[in-house]
């Protein structure tokens, strides 16, 4: 009885030494864990580019607005890594590109290229491949449509040249104001602004540094659109959904012979050529479906009625607009009638007023006469 006893007794003080030891792997385990999530959490760069889809098209937004939306080297490769990313999606056609908050984009961080030390300067960010705040120095396969809010200045309106289309609300300033602090333009601005606007305009504004309104900007082909301030991001939308639309390959060929003729060419027969060389199999099939579907919809002696549909092409943009469209243009037509209506009404009342003048004369005529025998009777 005794050697059970004490066989039970060593079991049980085995079993409660060895409780303890497993309970302390187990919290040095999740001690562990939770330091290798503070770690990544730490070590993982902040998210300064936002990117999502409306419905095809592809947003892209700029998220550091207690900097104006200064792009330092982490948003720069964030925004690298967003533009391939939409380059690589079949899915989506059109992107748009804006800045959350009050400024589209103020440049790159002028803060991160100085040490706190030594007050060095280091440039490394200036020798980026792609660009100092983005893919700049390549052009983007496919359109990107620019929402223009706030200040868009220094390398960000550079990156804003980098887009095809470019919406700007109407409080926004534009300009190099770089120049007052020695800073060169190195994101392409040297070579896109004076294919937009011209070398006179372009040196305008380089060599000054002076700020632009939307209304300059707008009459020098700076940018496309002007709109109320607060809706450069749903207009730009709205342009890249009206894009989006089209039959991207043949979109897409005239585009790239856009910018070979501005850019990569020296003769016109030259630019002529990469036209035509341009076109594939794929552009040519889309062109005979669609010489096809113009055939099937319109006949042949009256071809000229496509320009006449009932819906307009800007009512392609949404079901909605198409609906307003249309309600508008009744309402147009019932207030016509209405005004055709009232005048014809108004011609009625002035024809019955001409008719009773008429009636009343010859009475009065009448009147006259029976007076003038009734008055020696009386004397």
């Amino acid at each position: 009885m005794l050697r059970k006893f004490g066989k039970l007794l060593g079991q049980q003080v085995g079993q409660q030494a060895r409780f303890p030891i497993c309970r302390t792997l187990a919290t040095t385990n999740a001690l562990r864990k939770d330091a290798a999530a503070e770690t990544e959490a730490v070590s993982a760069p902040p998210k300064t580019i936002l990117v999502e889809k409306d419905k095809n098209i592809t947003m892209i937004g700029i998220n550091r607005p207690q900097q104006r939306n200064a792009i330092d080297s982490i948003t720069a490769s964030q925004l690298c890594d967003a533009f391939a990313n939409f380059e690589a999606d079949d899915t989506s056609p059109v992107a748009v590109l804006y800045g959350v908050g009050g400024s589209f984009c103020s440049g790159f961080d002028i803060l991160e290229m100085s040490t706190d030390e030594k007050e060095e300067i280091s440039v490394d960010i200036l020798m980026r491949p792609e660009g100092s705040v983005g893919p700049t120095r390549r052009q983007i396969k496919k359109p990107v449509v620019c929402g223009i809010n706030g200040y868009c200045i220094a390398n960000g309106l550079e990156l804003a040249l980098m887009c095809d289309l470019r919406v700007m609300e109407e409080s926004a300033v534009l300009g190099f104001f770089n120049r007052r602090f020695g800073v060169p333009m190195l994101d392409g601005g040297t070579i896109r602004l004076p294919a937009m606007i011209g070398l006179s305009r372009a040196l305008d504004l380089i060599l000054t540094g002076r700020p632009v309104g939307s209304q300059e900007a707008h009459d020098i082909g700076l940018v496309n659109r002007i709109v109320p301030t607060g809706t450069a991001l749903g207009n730009a939308l709205e342009l890249a959904t009206c894009l989006a639309k089209f039959p991207q390959r043949a979109l897409n060929h005239d585009r790239n012979s856009v910018y070979s003729g501005a850019f990569e060419t020296s003769t016109f027969h030259q630019a002529v050529q990469n036209e035509v060389m341009y076109t594939s199999r794929e552009i040519i099939e889309d062109m005979q479906n669609g010489i096809k579907w113009f055939n099937q919809t319109f006949e042949a002696d009256t071809t000229h009625s496509w320009l006449k549909r009932d819906r307009s092409m800007a009512d392609w943009d949404d079901e909605e607009v198409a609906a307003a469209a249309a309600q508008k243009e009744k309402q147009k037509q019932d207030e016509e009638a209405a005004r055709v209506e009232a005048d014809k009404q108004k011609l009625a009342e002035k024809a019955q007023k001409k008719s009773k003048k008429t009636e009343e004369k010859p009475a009065d005529s009448s009147d006259q006469n029976i007076d003038s025998k009734e008055k020696p009777k009386e004397k």
